[in-house]
Protein backbone atom coordinates (compact mmCIF):
# COMPACT_ATOMS: atom_id res chain seq x y z
CA UNK A 1 0.00 0.00 0.00
CA UNK A 2 1.55 3.25 -0.97
CA UNK A 3 1.67 6.31 1.63
CA UNK A 4 -1.74 8.15 -0.13
CA UNK A 5 -3.74 5.00 0.10
CA UNK A 6 -3.03 4.82 3.51
CA UNK A 7 -3.39 8.17 4.29
CA UNK A 8 -7.02 8.05 2.52
CA UNK A 9 -7.58 4.54 4.22
CA UNK A 10 -6.92 6.32 7.81
CA UNK A 11 -9.11 9.34 7.05
CA UNK A 12 -11.81 6.31 5.80
CA UNK A 13 -11.48 4.52 9.18
CA UNK A 14 -11.55 7.99 11.23
CA UNK A 15 -14.86 9.10 9.22
CA UNK A 16 -16.12 5.69 9.96
CA UNK A 17 -15.62 6.04 13.66
CA UNK A 18 -16.85 9.47 13.49
CA UNK A 19 -20.11 8.83 12.35
CA UNK A 20 -20.43 5.38 14.87
CA UNK A 21 -19.58 7.84 18.01
CA UNK A 22 -22.60 10.11 16.44
CA UNK A 23 -24.80 7.29 16.05
CA UNK A 24 -24.45 5.67 19.09
CA UNK A 25 -24.16 8.95 20.95
CA UNK A 26 -27.79 10.09 19.95
CA UNK A 27 -28.82 6.26 20.68
CA UNK A 28 -27.73 6.46 24.29
CA UNK A 29 -28.52 10.22 24.98
CA UNK A 30 -32.56 9.26 24.34
CA UNK A 31 -32.67 6.20 26.44
CA UNK A 32 -34.93 6.65 29.66
CA UNK A 33 -35.44 3.08 30.49
CA UNK A 34 -33.52 -0.35 30.35
CA UNK A 35 -35.09 -1.73 27.20
CA UNK A 36 -34.10 0.12 25.24
CA UNK A 37 -30.59 0.14 26.43
CA UNK A 38 -30.44 -3.44 25.29
CA UNK A 39 -31.04 -3.02 21.18
CA UNK A 40 -27.91 -0.72 20.94
CA UNK A 41 -25.88 -2.62 23.23
CA UNK A 42 -26.34 -5.82 21.75
CA UNK A 43 -26.09 -3.93 18.16
CA UNK A 44 -24.01 -1.55 17.19
CA UNK A 45 -21.83 -1.22 19.86
CA UNK A 46 -21.48 -4.97 20.64
CA UNK A 47 -20.39 -5.13 16.46
CA UNK A 48 -17.72 -2.49 17.53
CA UNK A 49 -15.89 -3.95 20.31
CA UNK A 50 -16.86 -7.25 20.16
CA UNK A 51 -16.93 -7.93 23.73
CA UNK A 52 -19.23 -10.77 25.56
CA UNK A 53 -20.74 -9.22 28.35
CA UNK A 54 -21.64 -5.60 29.51
CA UNK A 55 -22.55 -4.70 33.10
CA UNK A 56 -23.25 -0.94 34.17
CA UNK A 57 -22.18 -0.62 38.47
CA UNK A 58 -24.06 2.38 39.98
CA UNK A 59 -23.39 4.14 43.21
CA UNK A 60 -26.21 3.88 45.40
CA UNK A 61 -27.52 7.31 47.63
CA UNK A 62 -24.32 6.80 50.31
CA UNK A 63 -21.91 6.65 47.70
CA UNK A 64 -20.24 3.81 49.46
CA UNK A 65 -22.03 0.93 48.09
CA UNK A 66 -22.53 -0.01 44.02
CA UNK A 67 -24.88 -2.32 42.64
CA UNK A 68 -25.26 -3.63 39.14
CA UNK A 69 -27.64 -1.12 37.58
CA UNK A 70 -27.54 -3.02 33.68
CA UNK A 71 -26.29 -6.14 32.57
CA UNK A 72 -26.94 -7.70 29.02
CA UNK A 73 -27.71 -11.59 30.13
CA UNK A 74 -30.61 -11.02 32.33
CA UNK A 75 -29.91 -14.52 33.88
CA UNK A 76 -26.74 -12.58 35.47
CA UNK A 77 -28.62 -9.74 35.84
CA UNK A 78 -31.61 -11.43 37.67
CA UNK A 79 -28.92 -13.30 40.35
CA UNK A 80 -26.86 -10.05 40.81
CA UNK A 81 -29.40 -7.17 40.78
CA UNK A 82 -30.18 -7.17 44.79
CA UNK A 83 -26.34 -7.25 45.67
CA UNK A 84 -24.30 -4.49 47.16
CA UNK A 85 -20.65 -4.27 46.98
CA UNK A 86 -17.86 -1.65 48.66
CA UNK A 87 -16.68 1.20 45.95
CA UNK A 88 -13.38 0.44 47.64
CA UNK A 89 -12.58 -2.64 46.05
CA UNK A 90 -10.08 -3.27 43.29
CA UNK A 91 -12.12 -3.00 39.94
CA UNK A 92 -14.57 0.15 41.39
CA UNK A 93 -11.91 2.01 42.91
CA UNK A 94 -9.15 1.59 40.16
CA UNK A 95 -11.97 2.63 37.67
CA UNK A 96 -13.16 5.59 39.11
CA UNK A 97 -9.35 6.65 39.48
CA UNK A 98 -8.87 6.74 35.78
CA UNK A 99 -10.02 8.99 33.03
CA UNK A 100 -8.93 6.10 30.66
CA UNK A 101 -10.07 2.54 30.30
CA UNK A 102 -8.59 0.37 32.97
CA UNK A 103 -7.84 -3.28 31.90
CA UNK A 104 -7.74 -6.43 34.11
CA UNK A 105 -6.32 -9.90 32.84
CA UNK A 106 -7.80 -12.95 33.49
CA UNK A 107 -4.81 -13.82 36.88
CA UNK A 108 -6.62 -10.49 38.08
CA UNK A 109 -10.64 -11.37 37.46
CA UNK A 110 -9.86 -15.36 39.35
CA UNK A 111 -8.70 -13.29 41.97
CA UNK A 112 -11.39 -11.46 42.60
CA UNK A 113 -14.15 -14.03 42.62
CA UNK A 114 -13.50 -15.10 46.10
CA UNK A 115 -13.90 -11.46 47.12
CA UNK A 116 -16.72 -9.17 48.19
CA UNK A 117 -16.97 -7.98 44.46
CA UNK A 118 -20.00 -8.62 42.41
CA UNK A 119 -17.13 -10.55 40.05
CA UNK A 120 -17.61 -13.09 42.73
CA UNK A 121 -21.44 -13.65 41.33
CA UNK A 122 -21.05 -13.84 37.65
CA UNK A 123 -19.58 -17.07 36.00
CA UNK A 124 -16.56 -16.45 34.47
CA UNK A 125 -15.66 -19.25 32.55
CA UNK A 126 -14.19 -18.20 29.56
CA UNK A 127 -13.46 -15.01 30.15
CA UNK A 128 -9.72 -14.01 29.49
CA UNK A 129 -10.32 -9.98 30.19
CA UNK A 130 -12.41 -7.23 31.37
CA UNK A 131 -12.02 -2.96 30.32
CA UNK A 132 -13.79 -0.80 32.99
CA UNK A 133 -14.41 2.93 32.33
CA UNK A 134 -15.81 5.68 34.74
CA UNK A 135 -18.88 7.12 33.17
CA UNK A 136 -19.43 10.62 35.49
CA UNK A 137 -21.83 13.02 34.84
CA UNK A 138 -23.02 14.02 37.80
CA UNK A 139 -20.61 14.45 40.50
CA UNK A 140 -23.66 12.14 42.67
CA UNK A 141 -24.38 8.77 41.49
CA UNK A 142 -20.85 7.81 39.60
CA UNK A 143 -21.26 4.71 37.83
CA UNK A 144 -18.56 2.62 35.93
CA UNK A 145 -18.51 0.26 32.65
CA UNK A 146 -17.48 -2.96 32.54
CA UNK A 147 -16.90 -5.05 29.71
CA UNK A 148 -15.78 -8.72 29.46
CA UNK A 149 -14.16 -10.45 26.64
CA UNK A 150 -13.45 -14.10 26.02
CA UNK A 151 -10.69 -13.49 23.53
CA UNK A 152 -7.61 -11.16 24.51
CA UNK A 153 -8.42 -7.50 22.99
CA UNK A 154 -5.78 -5.90 23.46
CA UNK A 155 -7.64 -2.40 23.15
CA UNK A 156 -6.51 -0.21 20.29
CA UNK A 157 -6.71 3.68 19.85
CA UNK A 158 -9.72 3.49 18.03
CA UNK A 159 -11.69 1.46 20.65
CA UNK A 160 -10.23 3.49 23.38
CA UNK A 161 -11.54 6.85 21.46
CA UNK A 162 -14.78 5.40 21.15
CA UNK A 163 -15.24 4.24 24.75
CA UNK A 164 -14.21 7.59 25.91
CA UNK A 165 -16.75 9.43 23.66
CA UNK A 166 -19.40 7.25 24.74
CA UNK A 167 -18.63 7.74 28.36
CA UNK A 168 -20.84 10.94 28.81
CA UNK A 169 -23.95 9.41 26.69
CA UNK A 170 -23.74 6.38 28.64
CA UNK A 171 -23.61 8.29 31.93
CA UNK A 172 -26.17 10.45 30.43
CA UNK A 173 -28.42 7.43 29.36
CA UNK A 174 -28.08 5.82 33.71
CA UNK A 175 -29.23 9.26 34.54
CA UNK A 176 -32.40 9.30 32.41
CA UNK A 177 -33.43 6.01 33.24
CA UNK A 178 -32.84 6.55 37.04
CA UNK A 179 -34.79 9.50 36.86
CA UNK A 180 -37.96 7.89 35.14
CA UNK A 181 -37.89 5.20 37.36
CA UNK A 182 -38.06 7.27 40.32
CA UNK A 183 -40.70 9.47 38.26
CA UNK A 184 -43.26 6.15 37.89
CA UNK A 185 -42.41 5.03 40.89
CA UNK A 186 -42.36 7.82 43.40
CA UNK A 187 -44.90 9.84 41.48
CA UNK A 188 -42.82 12.52 42.04
CA UNK A 189 -42.47 15.90 39.76
CA UNK A 190 -38.90 16.27 37.31
CA UNK A 191 -37.76 19.14 39.19
CA UNK A 192 -38.31 17.68 42.66
CA UNK A 193 -37.06 14.24 41.17
CA UNK A 194 -33.52 15.90 40.32
CA UNK A 195 -33.26 17.96 43.44
CA UNK A 196 -33.48 14.05 45.30
CA UNK A 197 -30.83 12.72 43.37
CA UNK A 198 -28.86 15.83 43.85
CA UNK A 199 -30.23 15.87 47.34
CA UNK A 200 -26.29 15.31 48.84
CA UNK A 201 -24.89 17.78 46.47
CA UNK A 202 -27.82 20.96 47.32
CA UNK A 203 -26.39 19.97 51.27
CA UNK A 204 -24.46 22.88 53.02
CA UNK A 205 -20.93 20.06 53.95
CA UNK A 206 -18.12 22.34 53.78
CA UNK A 207 -17.45 26.56 53.71
CA UNK A 208 -14.95 27.96 51.62
CA UNK A 209 -11.40 27.58 53.63
CA UNK A 210 -8.93 29.95 54.36
CA UNK A 211 -8.68 33.40 56.27
CA UNK A 212 -5.92 35.08 53.93
CA UNK A 213 -7.11 38.27 52.66
CA UNK A 214 -8.20 37.50 48.84
CA UNK A 215 -10.36 34.58 50.65
CA UNK A 216 -12.07 37.51 53.03
CA UNK A 217 -12.69 39.70 50.37
CA UNK A 218 -14.80 36.66 48.43
CA UNK A 219 -16.90 35.66 51.10
CA UNK A 220 -17.66 39.31 51.59
CA UNK A 221 -18.69 39.62 47.70
CA UNK A 222 -20.48 36.23 48.24
CA UNK A 223 -22.19 37.52 50.98
CA UNK A 224 -23.42 40.70 49.25
CA UNK A 225 -24.61 39.19 46.25
CA UNK A 226 -26.15 35.98 47.56
CA UNK A 227 -29.71 37.45 48.76
CA UNK A 228 -30.31 38.88 45.33
CA UNK A 229 -31.09 36.93 42.43
CA UNK A 230 -28.39 38.96 40.09
CA UNK A 231 -26.39 36.42 37.54
CA UNK A 232 -22.51 35.50 38.42
CA UNK A 233 -19.72 35.30 36.30
CA UNK A 234 -16.78 33.75 38.41
CA UNK A 235 -13.21 33.65 36.63
CA UNK A 236 -10.26 31.69 37.66
CA UNK A 237 -7.68 28.85 37.02
CA UNK A 238 -8.81 25.76 36.73
CA UNK A 239 -8.33 23.89 40.16
CA UNK A 240 -8.93 26.90 42.15
CA UNK A 241 -12.35 26.26 43.44
CA UNK A 242 -15.33 27.81 41.23
CA UNK A 243 -17.39 25.45 41.49
CA UNK A 244 -17.35 25.73 45.40
CA UNK A 245 -17.80 29.35 45.51
CA UNK A 246 -21.15 28.76 43.16
CA UNK A 247 -22.42 26.65 45.82
CA UNK A 248 -21.80 29.43 48.59
CA UNK A 249 -23.88 31.75 46.83
CA UNK A 250 -26.46 28.64 45.92
CA UNK A 251 -26.92 27.88 49.84
CA UNK A 252 -26.57 31.88 51.21
CA UNK A 253 -29.74 32.78 48.64
CA UNK A 254 -33.61 32.52 48.57
CA UNK A 255 -33.32 29.50 46.52
CA UNK A 256 -31.29 27.08 49.21
CA UNK A 257 -34.26 25.25 49.05
CA UNK A 258 -34.21 24.41 45.05
CA UNK A 259 -32.05 22.41 43.08
CA UNK A 260 -28.97 23.95 41.62
CA UNK A 261 -28.39 22.09 38.66
CA UNK A 262 -24.73 21.87 36.65
CA UNK A 263 -24.27 21.81 33.59
CA UNK A 264 -20.51 22.03 32.64
CA UNK A 265 -20.16 22.99 28.81
CA UNK A 266 -17.13 21.64 27.65
CA UNK A 267 -18.16 18.30 28.69
CA UNK A 268 -20.86 17.36 26.43
CA UNK A 269 -21.16 16.90 22.60
CA UNK A 270 -21.47 19.89 20.64
CA UNK A 271 -24.48 18.04 19.04
CA UNK A 272 -26.39 17.25 22.63
CA UNK A 273 -25.95 20.92 24.02
CA UNK A 274 -29.22 21.87 22.74
CA UNK A 275 -31.28 19.24 23.69
CA UNK A 276 -29.20 19.17 27.35
CA UNK A 277 -30.30 22.77 28.41
CA UNK A 278 -33.43 23.02 26.51
CA UNK A 279 -34.79 19.53 26.18
CA UNK A 280 -36.75 18.11 22.97
CA UNK A 281 -39.99 17.04 22.17
CA UNK A 282 -40.60 13.33 21.04
CA UNK A 283 -40.19 12.57 17.70
CA UNK A 284 -38.40 15.92 17.03
CA UNK A 285 -35.34 14.59 15.51
CA UNK A 286 -33.95 11.29 14.66
CA UNK A 287 -33.85 9.62 17.75
CA UNK A 288 -35.89 11.43 19.92
CA UNK A 289 -38.05 8.54 21.03
CA UNK A 290 -39.52 10.31 24.38
CA UNK A 291 -39.89 13.89 25.50
CA UNK A 292 -36.45 14.92 27.41
CA UNK A 293 -36.77 17.44 30.63
CA UNK A 294 -33.82 20.55 30.05
CA UNK A 295 -31.68 21.48 32.23
CA UNK A 296 -33.30 25.14 32.32
CA UNK A 297 -36.59 23.81 33.70
CA UNK A 298 -34.99 21.14 35.99
CA UNK A 299 -34.02 24.12 37.42
CA UNK A 300 -36.86 26.29 37.60
CA UNK A 301 -36.91 28.44 40.81
CA UNK A 302 -33.62 27.21 42.02
CA UNK A 303 -30.11 27.88 40.23
CA UNK A 304 -28.59 26.89 36.75
CA UNK A 305 -24.62 26.36 36.97
CA UNK A 306 -22.96 26.95 33.88
CA UNK A 307 -19.36 25.43 34.55
CA UNK A 308 -16.90 26.22 31.78
CA UNK A 309 -19.31 28.64 29.84
CA UNK A 310 -16.01 29.78 27.80
CA UNK A 311 -16.36 26.73 25.71
CA UNK A 312 -19.78 27.05 24.77
CA UNK A 313 -20.52 27.25 20.66
CA UNK A 314 -20.89 30.42 18.84
CA UNK A 315 -24.51 28.79 17.76
CA UNK A 316 -25.53 28.02 21.69
CA UNK A 317 -24.38 31.43 23.08
CA UNK A 318 -26.89 33.34 20.70
CA UNK A 319 -29.86 30.65 22.29
CA UNK A 320 -28.84 31.17 25.39
CA UNK A 321 -28.63 34.83 25.38
CA UNK A 322 -32.19 34.74 24.01
CA UNK A 323 -33.47 32.53 26.67
CA UNK A 324 -31.66 35.00 29.13
CA UNK A 325 -33.08 37.62 27.77
CA UNK A 326 -36.83 36.37 27.16
CA UNK A 327 -36.77 34.48 30.11
CA UNK A 328 -38.32 31.93 28.82
CA UNK A 329 -37.28 28.58 26.28
CA UNK A 330 -38.59 26.49 23.76
CA UNK A 331 -37.85 22.98 23.66
CA UNK A 332 -36.55 21.56 19.96
CA UNK A 333 -39.46 20.40 18.31
CA UNK A 334 -41.90 22.64 20.68
CA UNK A 335 -44.34 24.69 19.79
CA UNK A 336 -44.81 26.82 22.34
CA UNK A 337 -42.25 29.16 25.00
CA UNK A 338 -41.91 27.63 28.58
CA UNK A 339 -41.70 30.38 30.74
CA UNK A 340 -38.33 29.89 33.15
CA UNK A 341 -37.21 31.79 36.90
CA UNK A 342 -33.65 30.36 36.84
CA UNK A 343 -31.07 32.37 38.63
CA UNK A 344 -27.55 31.85 36.29
CA UNK A 345 -24.13 31.43 37.65
CA UNK A 346 -21.39 30.65 35.41
CA UNK A 347 -17.76 30.43 35.71
CA UNK A 348 -14.52 29.92 33.20
CA UNK A 349 -10.89 29.43 32.93
CA UNK A 350 -10.66 31.32 30.25
CA UNK A 351 -9.85 35.10 29.45
CA UNK A 352 -13.07 36.02 28.15
CA UNK A 353 -11.78 39.32 27.26
CA UNK A 354 -9.54 37.50 24.32
CA UNK A 355 -12.06 35.42 23.49
CA UNK A 356 -14.18 38.34 22.63
CA UNK A 357 -11.16 40.08 20.59
CA UNK A 358 -10.47 36.79 18.60
CA UNK A 359 -14.41 36.29 17.92
CA UNK A 360 -14.74 32.79 19.66
CA UNK A 361 -17.39 34.57 23.28
CA UNK A 362 -20.44 37.08 22.07
CA UNK A 363 -20.11 40.52 23.94
CA UNK A 364 -23.44 40.86 24.20
CA UNK A 365 -23.72 37.65 26.19
CA UNK A 366 -20.47 38.42 28.16
CA UNK A 367 -22.34 41.70 29.41
CA UNK A 368 -25.27 39.85 30.04
CA UNK A 369 -23.73 37.37 31.88
CA UNK A 370 -21.39 39.79 33.68
CA UNK A 371 -23.17 41.80 35.99
CA UNK A 372 -21.74 40.46 39.42
CA UNK A 373 -17.69 39.22 38.40
CA UNK A 374 -15.76 36.98 40.82
CA UNK A 375 -11.91 36.80 40.71
CA UNK A 376 -10.80 33.69 42.19
CA UNK A 377 -7.28 34.03 43.03
CA UNK A 378 -4.34 30.87 41.87
CA UNK A 379 -3.35 28.69 45.03
CA UNK A 380 -0.02 30.15 44.64
CA UNK A 381 -1.36 33.88 44.95
CA UNK A 382 -3.12 32.73 48.72
CA UNK A 383 -0.30 30.19 50.30
CA UNK A 384 -1.50 31.43 54.14
CA UNK A 385 -4.62 29.39 52.93
CA UNK A 386 -2.31 26.04 52.26
CA UNK A 387 -2.23 25.24 56.39
CA UNK A 388 -5.78 25.17 56.56
CA UNK A 389 -6.78 23.42 53.24
CA UNK A 390 -3.63 20.66 54.11
CA UNK A 391 -5.44 20.21 57.40
CA UNK A 392 -9.12 20.09 55.67
CA UNK A 393 -7.92 17.41 52.87
CA UNK A 394 -5.62 15.40 55.67
CA UNK A 395 -9.04 14.80 57.15
CA UNK A 396 -10.58 13.78 54.65
CA UNK A 397 -8.52 11.47 53.38
CA UNK A 398 -7.28 9.95 56.67
CA UNK A 399 -10.77 9.12 56.99
CA UNK A 400 -11.81 7.78 53.41
CA UNK A 401 -8.69 5.44 53.90
CA UNK A 402 -8.12 4.58 57.68
CA UNK A 403 -5.55 6.39 58.40
CA UNK A 404 -6.95 8.19 61.44
CA UNK A 405 -4.86 11.03 63.01
CA UNK A 406 -1.74 11.50 60.04
CA UNK A 407 -0.22 14.43 59.93
CA UNK A 408 2.84 16.34 58.06
CA UNK A 409 5.98 16.62 59.00
CA UNK A 410 7.40 20.25 58.89
CA UNK A 411 9.60 19.66 56.13
CA UNK A 412 6.73 18.13 54.12
CA UNK A 413 4.89 21.19 55.23
CA UNK A 414 7.63 23.59 53.58
CA UNK A 415 8.12 21.61 50.93
CA UNK A 416 4.43 22.08 50.32
CA UNK A 417 4.36 25.79 51.25
CA UNK A 418 7.34 26.27 48.30
CA UNK A 419 5.29 24.60 45.50
CA UNK A 420 4.11 26.79 42.74
CA UNK A 421 0.42 25.06 42.31
CA UNK A 422 -0.17 24.86 38.76
CA UNK A 423 -3.12 23.08 39.35
CA UNK A 424 -4.18 24.65 42.65
CA UNK A 425 -6.67 23.31 44.98
CA UNK A 426 -7.53 20.04 43.20
CA UNK A 427 -3.31 20.02 42.50
CA UNK A 428 -3.19 20.21 46.31
CA UNK A 429 -5.82 17.78 47.07
CA UNK A 430 -4.52 15.26 44.89
CA UNK A 431 -1.20 15.35 46.83
CA UNK A 432 -2.46 14.82 49.98
CA UNK A 433 -4.27 11.71 49.41
CA UNK A 434 -1.40 10.14 47.08
CA UNK A 435 0.98 11.23 49.86
CA UNK A 436 -1.67 9.86 52.75
CA UNK A 437 -1.91 6.35 50.56
CA UNK A 438 1.89 5.99 50.04
CA UNK A 439 2.94 7.21 54.08
CA UNK A 440 3.63 4.11 56.01
CA UNK A 441 3.14 5.37 59.17
CA UNK A 442 1.22 8.42 61.30
CA UNK A 443 3.60 10.76 59.66
CA UNK A 444 4.04 12.17 56.22
CA UNK A 445 7.69 12.75 55.60
CA UNK A 446 7.82 13.35 51.84
CA UNK A 447 5.64 14.75 50.00
CA UNK A 448 4.22 13.13 46.25
CA UNK A 449 4.62 15.85 43.86
CA UNK A 450 3.62 15.29 40.27
CA UNK A 451 6.70 17.13 38.27
CA UNK A 452 5.80 19.93 36.06
CA UNK A 453 7.25 18.11 33.53
CA UNK A 454 4.97 14.90 34.12
CA UNK A 455 1.87 16.90 33.87
CA UNK A 456 2.73 18.49 30.90
CA UNK A 457 3.33 15.29 29.89
CA UNK A 458 0.11 14.03 30.65
CA UNK A 459 -1.33 16.81 29.42
CA UNK A 460 -0.28 16.87 25.88
CA UNK A 461 -0.88 12.86 25.81
CA UNK A 462 -4.33 13.68 26.62
CA UNK A 463 -4.28 16.83 23.81
CA UNK A 464 -2.83 14.03 21.52
CA UNK A 465 -6.21 12.11 21.93
CA UNK A 466 -8.66 14.78 20.45
CA UNK A 467 -10.81 13.84 17.59
CA UNK A 468 -9.89 16.65 14.61
CA UNK A 469 -12.60 16.88 11.62
CA UNK A 470 -11.17 14.98 8.91
CA UNK A 471 -10.80 17.66 6.59
CA UNK A 472 -8.93 19.51 9.03
CA UNK A 473 -6.36 16.30 9.34
CA UNK A 474 -6.07 16.29 5.65
CA UNK A 475 -5.75 20.10 4.83
CA UNK A 476 -2.89 20.04 7.79
CA UNK A 477 -1.27 17.05 6.12
CA UNK A 478 -1.36 18.61 2.42
CA UNK A 479 0.05 21.90 3.82
CA UNK A 480 2.63 20.41 5.97
CA UNK A 481 3.96 18.84 2.42
CA UNK A 482 3.43 22.07 0.38
CA UNK A 483 5.65 23.74 2.60
CA UNK A 484 8.20 20.53 2.99
CA UNK A 485 8.42 21.54 -0.97
CA UNK A 486 9.15 25.11 -0.46
CA UNK A 487 5.05 25.96 -1.82
CA UNK A 488 5.76 23.92 -5.48
CA UNK A 489 3.31 21.96 -6.14
CA UNK A 490 4.10 19.99 -9.47
CA UNK A 491 7.43 18.79 -11.06
CA UNK A 492 10.33 16.39 -9.90
CA UNK A 493 10.36 18.20 -6.72
CA UNK A 494 6.66 19.40 -5.43
CA UNK A 495 4.32 18.07 -3.72
CA UNK A 496 2.20 15.91 -5.92
CA UNK A 497 5.29 14.09 -6.30
CA UNK A 498 5.47 13.47 -2.24
CA UNK A 499 2.02 12.50 -2.17
CA UNK A 500 2.06 10.44 -5.35
CA UNK A 501 -0.95 12.05 -6.85
CA UNK A 502 -1.45 13.76 -10.01
CA UNK A 503 -0.58 17.48 -9.56
CA UNK A 504 -4.35 18.49 -10.91
CA UNK A 505 -6.01 16.05 -8.22
CA UNK A 506 -3.63 18.10 -5.72
CA UNK A 507 -4.61 21.40 -6.96
CA UNK A 508 -8.19 19.89 -6.92
CA UNK A 509 -8.02 18.91 -3.44
CA UNK A 510 -6.61 22.54 -2.12
CA UNK A 511 -9.44 24.06 -3.82
CA UNK A 512 -11.80 22.11 -1.86
CA UNK A 513 -10.24 21.90 1.53
CA UNK A 514 -10.01 26.38 1.07
CA UNK A 515 -5.87 26.41 0.81
CA UNK A 516 -4.73 28.81 -0.70
CA UNK A 517 -0.88 30.34 -1.81
CA UNK A 518 -1.01 32.66 1.46
CA UNK A 519 -1.10 29.25 3.49
CA UNK A 520 2.29 27.83 2.49
CA UNK A 521 4.01 30.92 1.02
CA UNK A 522 6.60 32.94 2.98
Amino acid sequence: MDKTEAILKSIQEREKEHHLLLSLSSSFVNVSAYNELSPIVNGQLKEALSFDYFAIGTTDSSEKQYYLFYHNDQKIFRATERKLYDTQDDLFNIAMQSADPVVFDNVFLNKKTKSDSFIANINLQGIREMAAIPLQYHKNNPSVLFLFFKKTQNLDRNAIRLLKGLSMPLALAVSNILIKHKIENGNVSSQKLFQSIDESQNQKTTEIIGESVQIKKIKTLIGQVAPSDSGVLILGESGTGKEVVAREIHYNSSRRNQPMIKVNCAAIPVNLIESELFGHEKGSFTGAIEKRIGKFELANNGTLFLDEIGDLPLEMQTKLLRALQEKEIERIGGKKAIKINVRIIAATNRDLQVEMAEGRFRKDLFYRLNIFPIMIPPLRNRKDDIVDLCSYFLNKYAQNTNKKNITLSANALKAIQNHSWPGNIRELENCIERSILLSEGAMINDVSFLSESEQILALNNFNAFQVKPLKEIEKEYILKIIKICNGRISGPNGAAVKLEIPSTTLVSKMKKLGIKKEHFSE
